[in-house]
This record gives structure tokens, sequence and C-alpha cells, in this order.
């Protein structure tokens, strides 16, 4: 790519927007400017961008002419307001909210799945960035899919503290050494429950039919990412003391018969997936050994399943800040700036 994009960063104060300054220069995407912004809690602050002081700016006097491409990540709210001005000012929105993710006029894409869904744009306008436990699973079963169609889908994800953002992840340590130390959660601050050596069913709001939105997101998007509304999708997200990387236990059932053996070539051969499956301890991978810091979808542990007949078991673990995130949005961002001028 000759050409040089101006990049702007809304939220690049928090987890995922640091992260997507790191992403950007790791990758060698090329940048003409990079603009840092914040709310005005974050003015004064300096970020580092290749080895240089990059300053924060205020998001709310930001003229978006001035980019090519905003990677928003600051909340719903945020891309509410922002991300319609970004656009009508001529720039690129690459949003990793909720926000936009489930209209019909907004392509929802991961680039190893449903790269083809940025084809029909022709004026800067809104990509949504699916939720990280959506992303890991799709990039997953995406080649299965195209192999031997998927009728049913059932996950339980086992997601890091992270996912809630950095203020989760200092909860998590303060309340680990709490525990280790022999003091007891005696104060638990605002609405955190113990998530230190515990599992919660719990993440994000409860929904009529019993479900969490985060079971829900599951549902639609996948949905949506692989074009097929009739995969029905069960999902259960549990929140674990895990401070980097999600892992989740798939069961699939097929339209067409899948060997294990076959699953495994596919996934060996597909963009973005390494595959550690070995029945012996240490041959699978984990969030913390494998996924942490890493922007690639690890599945091991596939296996046919034992009672149905065309059913198989995975086991899927990606870093959610990175390939969750904000490699995901980056690799986005990197398919626009391939597109004829």
């Amino acid at each position: 790519m000759d050409r040089q994009f101006k990049i702007a960063i809304v939220g690049a104060t928090g987890l995922v927007g640091e992260t997507m300054i790191t992403v950007l220069e790791e990758r060698g995407f090329p940048i003409e400017k990079l603009f840092a912004l914040a709310s005005d809690r974050s003015l004064g602050r300096n970020l580092t961008f290749r080895d240089k002081s990059l300053g924060v700016r205020q998001l709310k006097d930001f003229d978006f002419s001035q980019a090519d491409i905003a990677l928003f990540s600051a909340g719903a709210e945020t891309s509410r307001e922002f991300a319609p001005r970004a656009v009508a000012a001529g720039c690129w929105v690459i949003d990793n909210t909720s926000e936009f993710r489930l209209r019909d006029d907004v392509p929802l894409v991961v680039p190893e799945v449903n790269p083809e869904a940025l084809d029909a744009l022709r004026s800067p306008g809104i990509i949504a960035n699916p939720n990280c436990s959506t992303i890991q699973l799709v990039v997953a079963l995406k080649p299965l899919h195209d192999a031997a169609g998927i009728e049913r889908i059932d996950v339980a994800t086992y997601q890091s503290a992270s996912g809630a953002g950095r203020a989760a992840v200092e909860e998590l340590a303060r309340q680990s050494i709490q525990v280790l130390s022999g003091k007891g959660l005696v104060d638990l601050e605002g609405d955190y429950r113990q998530t230190a050596f515990n599992c919660i069913p719990h993440i994000d709001e409860f929904q009529a039919n019993g479900y969490t939105r985060e079971e829900m997101k599951l549902v639609w998007e996948t949905q949506k990412i692989l074009g097929d509304p009739n995969i029905r999708v069960n999902a259960t997200a549990v929140r674990v003391p895990v401070f980097y990387g999600h892992s989740e236990a798939v069961h699939i059932s097929t339209r067409r018969a899948l060997s294990a053996a076959h699953a495994r070539k596919l996934l060996e051969n597909a963009p973005g997936v390494t595959v550690m499956d070995e029945p012996r301890v240490g041959g699978y991978p984990t969030a913390a050994t494998e996924a942490a810091n890493r922007d690639t979808v690890y599945v091991g542990r596939i296996r046919e399943d034992l009672a149905p007949e065309r059913g198989l078991n995975l086991w899927v673990v990606a870093d959610n800040v990175r390939k969750g995130a904000a490699t995901n949005s980056v690799q986005i961002a990197e398919a626009l700036a391939r597109r004829p001028i």
C-alpha cells in the first residue's frame, strides 16, 4: 500500500483503544497522521506511537474531515453520537461497539470470514466490528460451515475480565490479592461481585427470554456474519477469573457428515486459525498460555460427539482485546486501504 492514511482512534485511552494503536504499529499500517481522541477526562495524557509521544485530543471538538478512517471503541452512546458525524465529514468508521451491528445497512465484518460484506460499500460509511466472543467463534466455524453446513451451535463461553475493560482487570487483580492474603472480600466496590477464584454465569443485561444480551449477541451476530438465519445458536456466557483471553466450548451439529479428521484438516488450512489438538497434557490451547497477546484463533479438543449423528466438539480460544476487538478492527481498515482510490 503506497497510500498513507490519516487515522483517528476514538476511545484511545481505553484498553482496546491503546491496543489499536499498538496493533497499527505492529502491522505497519501506512499512517500519515494518527489522532488519539478521548473524553475530557483524558486531556493532558500522552500515549506512544512509533517511539514518539502522542497527545490526546478532545473528541467533542475534533473535525473528522481531517481523518480518512476512524476506529471507534468508546461505548455505544459515543458511537451513536459521533459515528454519523464522522461519516458526514467523509470519514470511514469502524465501530467496535454494539450500536450498529444488527442494522441491515451496516456490514458486520470478520475479514477471514466475510470480507465480501465490504464489496458493496462505495462511499464512506459505518462498518461494525462484532462482539469479541462472536469473532473467535465464526473464525473457527467458517470452514466447517462451508464444508458441511451447520444446523446448530451450542456454546459455553468462558470470558476474561478484560472483556469488561481495564477497570475489571484491575478489580480482578485487587480481589485476587485480597483472597490470597487471607483478608476475604469485605469491600467489593460498586456493582462488582467476587470475580477472583469464581465463575459468574452473567455477562451484560438479562433479556425477557432469560438469556443475557451477551448470549443473544452470539445468536444474532453469528447468523448475520455467516449469512444463514437458519443456524440455531444456544449460548451460555460466563465471566471467569482470567485476565486476557476468552475460551469457548463449542458443539456443532452439521447438515452433512463431517469427521473430526476432516474438520482438523479444514481448520489447519483456515486463515487466522492455529490447530493444537493432541490427546496429551498440554496438547490443547489455553487463554493464558497461547491466546493472550496474540492475534490467532486457536482450536483444539476436536472430536466427534458421542451421542447424535453429525456432531463435533471444539475448544476455541483467542485474545479478546486483540483479535476480538483491536486487531479485527485494524484488519478491516487494511481491507479498506487496499481498495482502489
